[in-house]
């Protein structure tokens, strides 16, 4: 029985391969035979590589599984294996390129082939066009992320970050995967993980106003609306004014552009968070990478507004003006703030703010830094803002140092569209019908509205057309009744009509104005057009007066910076300075420097006809001894004389002569 079951060897490569795997030495023989076998086959299909050959395919796989067994004589078998796969893997049959991939991937598991020679030729193998082979490499990629072998870890890391922003890879699985980068034990693994995560999309480089322009009210429709009716400076102003407004709203309206989209892609971001700031707790990193790990955290906190009330008290402890990157820490506190936070959580870390920065023994910059964190901070968690701290951030508008009053400005000129009644009554500025109808929402409060608001714009300009086309008929059929030409005269309805409009919407009660809106909103469907008008009239309520109050402050101006908050901060929103610092004099010296490297040093040139002549009496009494010259010094000839000094000697000579006389 044991004879017939041996002389089947040959042919059964599984149970073959089970029973070397007991006992290498006692099948050497049939293994030997099989090899051969093996290496038969491989010259056949060098002659024809584009023909598919099941039987290297099963030898292939036999040997890969015994490598580990004999590996004397297959010493040679994973470079002979790579070599042809490199050599023939775009005529390759696509079954039996995917047995001598598997089979390079069970011999790196066995640790018998170098990583990251295999890494190299995986990558060269993605030029095929083979959807089942590049998904069979990708998860390999994925897998080799958790290698104990450093370099090839580093390298599949940096092979998956480069397809992603190729658009190859760019699924969540491959985001998720390179999450799992960011608790490696290795910096190098480390900081490229947080750096995938922290860079920018090629897409913010193409980042322009000419897909907003294309929707809204443009700078014509202001322009031919504030022309019409009489020239005064008043109507001036208050166009400059709409300029404003229409310029600030249009990077509001800019559309956004993720720049940093993995972090969307990320499954679970709160239970991530979580592990990623215990890491960062007992993290014994320089603090460079503690940085790039807080910045993260605080990028996942705010996009996702996840709960993650550790943070801002960890944040709290490195508030310090001294601190080292501390606009960097303050950019991390205000990221992190949302409106679904606490505003007890956010609180303590704008009184440390104002407690360390925002005090006149710090200098300018300091303070201005404070100021701007605690605006950014409020922009997103406005209930954390107490009333009587902004009332008292709000008086350094008079500050000496011009970055802080600008700053403290920015924070007024924030909570008067906010809520200006916080603010003390000399600082609310003109009241508008925005201000007017601005307030804070309570904590889980949400305002929905069951209608357009401004679209009672469409049914008043309606009714103010039908009006006029009522009178031009009567006027046209009083002309004909008289015997003149009857024809129909078309009239154009310009921007100027715009105005009247808007003057009627603001003269009417609130209630009237939503039941007309909400009767549009539910009646008919708009167009862009329709929209636009919309939006006209709500920019006319920024520069509108409220109904009641005078025109006080008509010079007023608005502080035209921008308010286009994305979804992720930059430094600019926290140093920003009005104006710029005064430089040291190695700074202002190395400037000059720098801007005149081809000049010569001043030299005097001494010009004389004799090179060789003698030196002048001019030259000589530089070199003289200083006790000869003292008596000298005073002495001054009258071709030397200014102006001046003789008119005071001859007034001196005129006096002493008018004496003598006398």
């Amino acid at each position: 029985m044991s004879g017939r079951n041996n002389n089947k060897l040959p042919t059964n490569l599984p149970q073959l391969q089970n029973l070397i795997k007991r006992d290498p030495q006692s099948y050497a023989e049939e293994f030997q035979q099989q090899y051969r076998h093996y290496q038969s086959n491989v010259q056949i299909f060098k002659l024809q590589p584009d023909k598919p050959n099941r039987e290297l395919a099963d030898l292939v796989m036999f040997l890969a599984q015994v490598n580990h067994c004999y590996l004397e004589q297959l010493a040679t078998f994973p470079q002979e294996l790579s070599g042809l796969l490199m050599s023939h893997h775009t005529m390759i049959e696509p079954e039996l390129r995917m047995t001598f991939c598997k089979a390079l991937i069970l011999l790196r598991n066995k640790n018998l082939i170098d990583p990251t020679a295999l890494l190299g030729l995986f990558f060269e193998l993605l030029r095929c066009h083979d959807k089942l082979l590049r998904k069979t490499l990708q998860n390999f990629m994925y897998t080799m992320l958790r290698d104990s072998n450093p370099l090839a870890a580093k390298i599949s890391l940096d092979v998956m970050v480069e397809l992603y922003k190729r658009n190859v890879w760019n699924d969540a699985k491959t985001v998720n995967v390179i999450t799992t980068a960011c608790f490696s034990k290795v910096t190098k693994i480390l900081v490229a993980g947080l750096k995938f995560f922290l860079g920018k999309d090629e897409d913010e480089k193409n980042d322009s106003d000419s897909d907003s322009e294309a929707e809204g009210p443009t700078v014509r429709d202001l322009k031919v609306r504030y022309a019409t009716g009489k020239k005064t400076c008043k109507s001036k102003k208050k166009m400059e004014k709409a300029m404003k407004v229409l310029k600030k709203h249009k990077k509001k309206k800019r559309p956004e552009v993720f720049n940093f989209s993995a972090i969307h892609l990320i499954h679970d971001p709160q239970d991530f968070s979580e592990k990623l700031l215990k890491q960062l707790e007992g993290s014994k990193e320089r603090f460079e990478v503690k940085m790039m790990m807080m910045e993260f955290i605080s990028r996942l906190v705010g996009i996702h507004e996840l709960f993650l009330f550790n943070f801002y008290a960890f944040v709290q402890r490195f508030l310090q003006p001294h601190q080292r990157e501390v606009t960097k820490v303050l950019l991390c506190a205000a990221q992190a703030s949302h409106q679904l936070v606490p505003p007890e959580i956010i609180e303590p870390v704008i009184m440390t703010i104002a407690n360390n920065f925002v005090t006149d023994r710090n200098s300018g910059e300091v303070m201005t830094v404070g100021i701007n964190a605690i605006k950014e901070l409020t922009a997103r968690c406005p209930l954390a803002l107490t009333e009587d701290l902004l009332q008292d951030l709000a008086q350094y508008k008079i500050h000496k140092d011009k970055n802080v009053m600008m700053s403290a400005k920015g924070l007024i000129q924030l909570f008067r569209s906010l809520n200006p009644k916080m603010l003390h009554k000399r600082d609310r500025g003109r009241p508008t019908e925005a201000s007017a109808e601005a307030k804070i929402l309570d904590y889980g409060e949400v305002e929905a509205k069951d209608y357009i608001p401004g679209a009672e714009v469409l049914e008043v300009e309606q009714e103010d057309i039908q009006g006029k086309e009522d009178e031009d008929a009567w006027e046209s059929a009083s002309l004909s009744d008289d015997g003149e030409d009857g024809d129909w005269v078309d009239v154009h309805h310009s921007d100027e009509d715009t105005g009247e409009v808007a003057e009627k919407i603001k003269n009417m009660p609130v209630e009237e104005r939503n039941a007309k809106a909400a009767a549009v909103s539910g009646s008919r469907l708009l167009t862009q057009d329709d929209f636009k008008k919309i939006r006209m009239v709500q920019l006319a309520k920024e520069v509108s007066a409220a109904p009641g109050k005078g025109q006080k402050r008509s010079n007023e101006q608005l502080d035209n910076e921008d308010d286009n908050r994305g979804e992720v901060l930059t430094l600019r929103n926290i140093e920003k300075l009005h104006k710029k610092p005064k430089s040291d004099k190695e700074t202002r010296l190395a400037t000059a420097m720098a801007g005149r490297p081809d000049r010569k040093d001043f030299v005097k040139k001494h010009t004389k006809l004799n090179p060789h002549a003698s030196t002048s009496n001019r030259e000589k009494r530089k070199t003289k001894n200083f006790m000869m010259m003292r008596h000298s010094q005073g002495v001054r000839t009258k071709g030397k004389r200014s102006f001046r000094d003789k008119q005071m000697a001859l007034r001196d000579t005129l006096l002493k002569r008018k004496k003598q006389y006398k």
